[in-house]
């Protein structure tokens, strides 16, 4: 569900998306919300709206129209439609089968949504800062999506013990 007025690249140092129509939790509706473009994402959706989303039709400059159009024209609209999450969903669906045909039948946005989480967690980032990325309201919900390997324990361990004798040198 994003236009192309959703993408701020004047916000934050690398850009926004404002999401819209983030899902809410237990049918609460819609939930707003402004993320950042990183890992690169900013270069991704630039490189998207310059160079690809006017193959789609003469629209690429409206502020109103879909960021993701579907490759179908609708006379109606006269231009191509918004793509939906089935057909998006299905893609992801054929290419794992295709590519990733161990992980076929469970691989999911949703999935991807969790090795998201849990690899940006596992590379540092703060769990605060996950949970507004995420757009929970709940930091226990955050907290579900992080999966950590089996040597996240031993490694936080280490580290933790790295700093109290860093401490105790400084004094």
């Amino acid at each position: 569900m994003l236009d192309i007025r959703d993408w701020r690249p004047d916000l934050g140092g690398m850009g926004k998306v404002h999401v819209r129509f983030g899902k809410g939790s237990r049918g609460r509706g819609p939930k707003q919300r402004l993320v950042p473009a990183i890992n690169g994402a900013d270069e991704l959706i630039d490189w998207w709206l310059a160079e690809v989303r006017h193959q789609f039709g003469d629209d690429w400059s409206n502020p109103d129209a879909p960021m993701l159009p579907s490759e179908r024209f609708d006379d109606g609209l006269g231009r191509c439609g918004r793509v939906g999450s089935n057909a998006l969903r299905r893609a992801l669906g054929i290419q794992t089968g295709l590519w990733l045909p161990s992980w076929s039948g469970r691989l999911t946005p949703h999935v991807l949504r969790h090795y998201c989480a849990s690899s940006l967690y596992g590379a540092g980032m703060d769990l605060k800062a996950l949970q507004e990325l995420l757009g929970h309201q709940w930091l226990a919900t955050t907290s579900g999506y992080i999966h950590v390997r089996s040597e996240h324990v031993e490694q936080a361990w280490k580290n933790a013990n790295q700093r109290v004798a860093a401490r105790f040198g400084e004094v």
